[in-house]
């Protein structure tokens, strides 16, 4: 008697054993109905149609976001050109502001 109490030749044994109870179990499983399978497909592309859709709807709003955003700095920007500053002080806030507007977009 060795100190290995299950052989090498029962463990082999046990695994196959395992093995053939999987097998049987995967093929007493019922097939898939074609009809359920169909209706799975069908949801799928319905779930991708309106994930696309979505996806659509974000990229065209975040475009018109951007091309409003554009349109109110190039107001202002025609805004603040329109208007030239006089004094040393006047002209000193208008070069801040610039130096905070470019430090702002840079972040």
């Amino acid at each position: 008697m060795s100190y290995k109490s299950p052989t090498f030749q029962d463990r082999i044994g046990s695994a196959q054993q395992a093995k053939q109870k999987a097998l049987d179990k995967l093929r007493a499983k019922a097939p898939v109905d074609e009809a359920v399978l169909e209706a799975r497909r069908a949801a799928a592309a319905e779930r991708e149609a309106a994930a696309a859709e979505k996806r659509a709807a974000k990229i065209a709003a975040a475009e018109q976001a951007a091309l409003a955003k554009a349109a109110a700095a190039a107001a202002a920007a025609e805004e603040a050109a329109a208007a030239a500053p006089k004094s040393e002080a006047e002209l000193k806030a208008a070069r801040d502001a610039r130096y905070a507007a470019r430090k702002s977009r840079k972040k």
